[in-house]
């Protein structure tokens, strides 16, 4: 249990964890590359940290050096060799996903994926159906966790996601890298693209156009080195916490500006926030800036269904924005939040209704009143989940009362310093 209380601003300069998403990527990636691969920037987290413990289990040397480099010796393409053990997938939903587009290649060995309680809830036949078109072995119960891969040889196909999941594309891409012929993945609106750039900078023919994606199979992968964006995900509560307190002033630096992840930026910019975007430059293939972010007032605006996959982390802070905006706000398309690390929209809606907002959940999203004044504040429950946490957090520096966090230690999922990071900008 944590208690943040009210802030009458947030002040000074800081760098927030590596970005979580490239994270994974650069281990899983490494691990299947030939030669060492350096990562610099690691951002280590409860998942991220499974990622590492997982390459480890089934046959790739890490060697960390120091708080965020990582070196790893990688086993090639074909070199991952099952471990007696089933794989420990706590509850990180990127790596199981991806993983198992990458174990499928692993010709006639067998691996087994398990996850924590929540993780065993989200589903996955959503990359189990894929795998098996394309010739793999996957067995899961009834659509969840444990999940049974059976490598073999596999077949490119052309699959059209379903649902807009960055997830669901990686883990058909990474499992192209094994199959006969070019794989394809239509995507009905764009996703997060790290997987793509990480590929591409590894050796691997990628062609990307207006919603498909096409790997060709590489012969070898080799990345060398990897430089790690600060997460955006991990920036965006602060973001919003200096928006919302007035005379904040507020800099973030070496945040990765990737446009598939900066939805929250533009919705807060239609909002009316100040934020500043500058010294743009590239970093291990990805855009990188420093941002700077001053109180603003915010008037109301509407989230759209294309818009969702591109802030879809972020619309926990987007529901607060909105209460304390002028105007109604709406979020629609956004059903995907039901199933994250909990119901996301339920939790939200009922969490901040409890501090005193005007919020409705609806089948896809939110219905809020803006009403521009401090929430009341109380207690909120962030039912295990890291996102909700933060939000918790934002909304007790932005309360009358301050907010007691039950689950609080869940901020440790993606970002273990979160607390002293905001105690430490926080002018009370």
């Amino acid at each position: 249990m944590t208690f943040v209380a009210p802030a009458v601003s947030l002040h000074g300069a800081v760098a927030v964890p590596g970005d979580k998403s490239i994270s994974h990527r650069a281990v899983l990636i490494g691990a299947i590359c030939e030669g060492e691969t350096v990562v610099r920037g690691f951002g280590w987290s409860e998942d991220t940290a499974a990622t590492v413990r997982a390459v480890r289990a089934l046959g790739a040397e890490v060697v960390e050096e120091g708080a965020d480099v990582l070196r790893i010796r990688g086993v090639g393409l074909r070199g991952l060799r099952a471990s007696a053990e089933p794989i420990d997938c706590d509850n990180a939903g990127t790596l199981v996903r991806l993983l198992a587009g990458i174990l499928a290649g692993q010709t006639w060995q067998q691996f087994e994926l398990r996850g924590d309680e929540s993780l065993s809830t989200r589903p996955m036949s959503r990359i189990a159906e894929p795998l098996a078109q394309m010739g793999a072995g996957v067995e899961s119960a009834e659509g969840h966790l444990p999940l049974g891969i059976e490598g073999r040889p596999l077949q490119a196909i052309t699959y059209e996601l379903p649902v807009a999941s960055a997830q669901v594309k990686s883990c058909v891409l990474l499992a192209g890298l094994y199959a006969n012929g070019q794989t394809t993945v239509l995507e009905p609106v764009p996703t997060r693209d790290h997987t793509e750039r990480m590929l591409r900078a590894a050796g691997v023919r990628v062609r990307v156009a207006p919603g498909r994606i096409t790997v060709q199979p590489p012969e070898r992968l080799e990345l060398g080195e990897v430089e790690v964006p600060g997460d955006i995900s991990s920036a965006a509560p602060l973001v919003l916490a200096a928006t919302l307190l007035p005379g904040s002033d507020l800099i973030l630096s070496a945040v990765g500006v990737n446009p598939t992840r900066t939805g929250f930026l533009d919705v807060l910019e239609r909002m009316g926030a100040r934020i500043s975007i500058f010294n743009r430059r590239t970093a291990g293939g990805e855009p990188v800036a420093d941002l700077s972010v001053a109180h603003a007032e915010l008037v109301a605006t509407e989230i759209v269904p294309e818009e969702v996959p591109r802030l879809v982390d972020e619309l926990p802070l987007f529901a607060l924005a909105a209460s304390m905006a002028h105007g109604d706000s709406r979020v629609r398309g956004a059903e995907e939040l039901r199933a994250k690390e909990t119901d996301r929209i339920a939790a939200v809606a009922e969490g901040l209704k409890g501090v005193g907002a005007h919020i409705a959940a609806t089948g896809d999203g939110f219905r809020i009143r803006g009403v521009p004044t401090r929430p009341r504040g109380g207690r909120m429950a962030s039912a295990g989940d890291h996102r909700i946490a933060m939000l918790a957090a934002v909304c007790g520096l932005a309360s009358r009362d301050g907010v007691e966090i039950e689950g609080s230690e869940a901020v440790a999922i993606s970002f273990p310093g979160f607390f002293d990071v905001i105690d430490s900008l926080a002018q009370r």
